[in-house]
């Protein structure tokens, strides 16, 4: 290709009527208003391109320990948008990925280029753990391909000397490859750029100082683009959280000297009340009538910054950008937004994949199918784990439990053997999600069930696992529900019952809902109906709300470091969106969808 579970209802009524009301009373046509995030959910950092021979956008985010890692998604109309593939789909194209360490390790903020056919994908492998001086903390890597539909063809590693982060490309009008990069801002400010073999990664000049930014910290994820003579320097500044801002500067010669925008920032939400917060980290484009567009993270939190568990989300705004002139950006970002008029809209692509807020309606695994594509693992999996339909449950999904439980050895590391653990991203702010186990322990701490995911030392879990009952002398094993959670702030104790007695031999339901937009709960129920559910604990979305990532849900199962083996099986997997927030007016739920 060439290319430029429960049945409680959520009270929510006049919200959605005020919400109506709104939209109605401001008259404006369904295609020149959309909603952000476009891409919602754990998908920051995006990067995005227009390719005119198919006249489809295609964004990419950053995913850090999650793999597949690098999604693609595509849009004929920017408002649907469909997964298509992963650029890192295969654990040998990046091995060092499997011993991360930390959550805010692994792929940091890829840069989605096209050129002469060729698609680059350009991003950093970040060993954040690592000192702030020593350079083997970042590894900066190409993925290429000719095919985005085909994610079979994205490339080994190809490894750029750079002691730095979020590497973007840029290619001069004799066809010359760069790579702008910025460097490691603790050790000193700067967004530099050396000419690059983009087939090798040999950097073939040094590297150059272009721009140091505004004086807000980390200046970062650096993207050039050449207009009207003019090259343009847009990087973000003020760290990923409530200072975080878009800023530019400009020359007439590629390596500068660059002049700052008098207007910096061009884009932030900082300093204001509204929901979105920590805008930044943005790319621009234009669509097949030249209309420019951008693409930034969000955050939707409110500027008092406490919970905000699906992370940093993809948000668009459109851009005025005149001959000669510096761009202008739609801002501030919100939940609502009046455009451009945009493309027609359309969820029809060439080779339709699911929608990015696509849910699961009782998903089975039947024989010879395959895991849906946005399902996800944290690291690469180790595969003998997860087997579709066994022989002996056909239909099923067996998880082979790992000796490493949520947290593995230190809340950082991954382990021998990583940690058994299937999930998919929240995607909405309301929602709920269900999971039939057909599991009986028979050895003590052997453990299987769900879990709000952020990372190993941010989560909740609750599963079922086998011990003696209290109070008794007896030593034997008796199924228990158990809730246990961990974060960097105090979290619910644990909870540890026993399963009532006529379910023990049954198959248990487990599932997990909002209540509202900031609490969660965890309950559970034989999978017959044959008594009504339970609910076991309740977990506030400010135990996750933290780091670079976002929540994810999903089945785990361990032997909590003994010598268990037994298989927990599974199946209705089910994760039904009930509604999106996506704006709060003097700090009240102000819209939901």
């Amino acid at each position: 290709m060439s290319c430029g579970a429960s049945t409680m209802a959520y009270t929510r009524g006049p919200v959605l009527a005020l919400a109506f009301m709104l939209w109605g009373a401001q008259g404006q046509q369904p295609n020149n208003r959309f909603q952000n995030p476009i891409i919602p959910g754990f998908h920051p950092d995006p990067s995005c391109i227009f390719c005119r021979s198919d006249e489809t956008f295609y964004c990419a985010s950053s995913t850090f320990n999650v793999f597949p890692g690098i999604p693609i998604h595509a849009s004929k109309d920017l408002t649907s948008w469909r997964l298509i593939g992963h650029a890192l789909n295969r654990e040998n194209q990046l091995p060092e990925l499997s011993g991360s360490i930390g959550s805010t390790s692994g792929i940091w903020a890829p840069a989605l280029r096209e050129h002469n056919g060729t698609f680059y994908l350009l991003t950093t492998m970040v060993h954040d753990k690592r000192a702030a001086n020593d350079s083997s903390r970042w590894d900066n890597i190409i993925f290429s391909t000719t095919d985005l539909w085909d994610e079979s063809k994205w490339s080994e590693a190809v490894h750029v000397p750079f002691e730095g982060y979020d590497i973007s490309a840029h290619w001069d009008d004799e066809g010359n490859a760069y790579i702008v990069g910025s460097y490691a801002w603790k050790v000193a400010y700067g967004i530099h750029l050396a000419e690059v073999d983009m087939k090798t990664g040999e950097v073939l000049s040094n590297w150059t100082n272009l721009w140091n930014g505004t004086g807000g910290i980390a200046p970062e994820g650096p993207h050039i683009f050449k207009k009207d003579g003019w090259y343009y320097l847009m990087i973000a500044e003020g760290g990923t959280g409530l200072l975080h801002m878009e800023t530019i500067a400009r020359s007439k010669a590629l390596f500068g000297p660059y002049e700052p925008n008098p207007s910096n920032p061009i884009l932030t939400n900082a300093n204001t009340t509204e929901y979105f917060q920590a805008i930044g980290h943005a790319d621009l484009f234009q669509d097949v009538r030249g209309q420019w567009w951008g693409v930034a993270l969000g955050v939707r939190a409110g500027p008092e910054w406490l919970n905000f568990p699906l992370g940093r989300e993809t948000v668009l705004y459109n851009v005025t950008w005149e001959n000669g002139s510096w761009p202008q950006l739609q801002h501030p970002i919100r939940g609502e937004m009046q455009s451009w008029t945009l493309p027609s809209i359309t969820e029809n692509l060439s080779d339709n994949g699911p929608l990015a807020n696509e849910g699961d309606f009782y998903r089975s695994f039947p024989p010879n199918s395959s895991l849906p594509p946005y399902f996800a693992f944290w690291r690469p999996p180790k595969k003998e784990n997860y087997v579709i339909s066994p022989a002996d449950m056909p239909g099923w999904l067996e998880l082979k439990p790992s000796h490493l439980n949520l947290t593995g050895l230190d809340g950082n590391s991954p382990g021998p053997g990583g940690i058994t653990f299937i999930s998919r991203r929240q995607t909405d702010t309301l929602f709920t999600y269900s999971v039939v186990f057909d599991f009986q322990p028979k050895v003590a701490e052997e453990e299987a069930g769900i879990s709000l995911f952020l990372s190993q030392n941010h989560h909740a879990r609750f599963g079922l696992t086998a011990l003696p009952l209290a109070n008794t002398t007896s030593s034997e094993l008796v199924p228990h529900f158990c809730f246990r959670a961990i974060s960097h702030i105090p979290v619910p104790a644990d909870v540890i019952v026993p399963v009532p007695e006529a379910w023990r031999s049954k198959r248990l339901t487990m599932s997990l809902r909002t209540i509202n937009e900031t609490h969660y709960e965890f309950g559970a129920g034989p999978a017959d109906c044959s008594a009504r559910p339970r609910s076991i604990a309740t977990v506030p979305g400010s135990i996750i709300s933290w780091g670079f990532t976002g929540a994810l849900v999903g089945a785990y199962a361990t032997s909590n470091g003994g010598n268990g083996t037994t298989s927990a099986y599974l199946t209705d997997w089910n994760y039904e969106g009930r509604g999106q927030v996506r704006e709060t007016w003097n700090g009240t739920l102000g819209g939901v969808d």
